[in-house]
Order: structure tokens, then sequence, then C-alpha cells
């Protein structure tokens, strides 16, 4: 069942995710050759509660850490360890904020220094799907507009969508209905309405869209181990349009 959010609700999911986009704008600017992955956990943590929020991430259904940091062929749930950042990484970092009974999640993929140039144009392509997908919402489309345009535009560069994993509603759960898939079919799924709240999240990788979950039950990567990149906005309909949540 997908919940309409009302006018006043949407505000304080904003406030959520106006942490979460602060926290990930700031994380960014630290990101260098040499920071351990568990140093950034460390700091979103810091820096979230600071703002009067709680990471969403720590504790559910288990999850150990305070954000997800995904490095290479690893596509989402990556957890911070005392792994460092080389020169010519891509890295996935994945933040959730709870504030005032409401989430806020956003998450992005950043270059670590110089890297190669088919890895600059996955995170581009995947980050320009995102926005396209965004520019589908509106209460004359369906969910299956923004998975069909994200979809085509990713494929038309070679590159696979990750089908094991979508966007989502958000609100009160982090995790609500109704589900966006990044591939399908024009026209197909629900019909938006003023009220909803949901992320957006093009995962994208360079060879097949197949994905396994290694051992700690968490991180999970590319089959055939081709970089993976990931982006996601929360995205609200408001008097018929869609509202970016998570953008600065």
């Amino acid at each position: 069942m997908v919940i309409l959010k009302s006018i006043s609700e949407i505000e304080l999911i904003k406030r959520s995710s106006k942490i979460a986009a602060e926290v990930l704008e700031y994380l960014k600017n630290v990101i260098k050759p040499g920071i351990k992955t568990n140093e950034l956990d460390k700091l979103a943590e810091s820096l979230i509660n600071g703002k009067g929020g709680k990471p969403a991430f720590k504790g559910y259904r288990g999850y150990p850490s305070n954000i997800c940091v995904s490095i290479n062929e690893e596509v989402v749930h990556g957890i911070p360890s005392d792994r460092k950042l080389k020169e010519g990484d891509i890295v996935k970092i994945d933040i959730g904020v709870l504030k005032d009974g409401f989430y806020g999640d956003v998450a992005a993929t950043f270059c670590v220094g110089n890297v190669s140039s088919e890895a600059k144009k996955l995170v581009e392509v995947t980050e320009k799907s995102l926005y396209l997908g965004i520019s589908k919402v509106n209460i004359n489309n369906r969910i299956g507009d923004v998975s069909n345009a994200i979809q085509r535009f990713v494929e038309s560069y070679n590159f696979s969508v990750v089908r094991n994993y979508t966007g989502h509603g958000i609100g009160r759960a982090l995790h609500e209905e109704p589900q966006i898939p990044n591939f399908g079919e024009p026209g197909t799924g629900i019909r938006f309405k003023n009220g909803m709240v949901f992320c957006i999240e093009p995962m994208v990788n360079i060879g097949s869209f197949e994905v396994e979950t290694l051992e700690d039950k968490w991180t999970v990567v590319t089959k055939d181990r081709s970089l993976s990149a990931h982006f996601e906005h929360a995205v609200a309909i408001v008097n018929g349009k869609v509202e970016i949540l998570t953008k600065i």
C-alpha cells in the first residue's frame, strides 16, 4: 500500500533529507586516496548526530555501520572497514537519516583522484540517468515511465541496470511501497499521485546486470566483478510536480 503524505509530513521528510544531503556533500570533500572507509563512517555519524538526526542504517535489519560505502565492483551495502581508498577507485556512499519520526535517504558515486575514462563515463551516465528518471515524475505518468527512461538511457551506452534492487517509497519507514525499478515498460505500474514520496536510485554496471552477495551477507557485488555506480535522490510529488528533497 502506498502511503500518501501531507504537506507537513513532506516537510519533515525534507528535514531528514537535508541532513543526509549535507553530510554527503561534506564527505565528498574529504574523499581522497588513503582515507579509510570507517573514517568516513565515523565522520558521518558525528555529523548526523550533530545536526539532530540519527543514522538510519545502524542496526537496520542488523546492519553494523552508520552508512554504506561500496568500492568499485561493490554495488551497494558495502560495510565500512580499515580499507583505504586508492587513486582510481570509484566509491559509492549511501546515507540514511531519521529525524522527528521520518527518514531521508541519498547516495552518490565519487571518483578518487584520477580514474579511468571508462569509470568516469559510468559515473556520468548513472548520474544523468537519475535526473532523466526524475524528469518523468508527474501526475500524468506511471512508475514504468521512470523505469524505462533510466533503462533506455543506460543501455544506449552499453551499460546495464541492476535488476535485483530498486528504488522505494520512504516516510515513517526507510523502505515503503512503491518499488521503483530501474528497468521496465513505459505506461506500466501505478500512476503517480500528489503526496507520494519515494527514492529513485539507479545502480549501473559496466558489464552484466547480474549481482551476488558476499559472505558478510551485506555487500552486493557485480557477478562479473565489473565496475558499478549508484546515485539516489528522495523526491516528492507536490501540486502535480516533482520536488527533489535531497538536493542541496
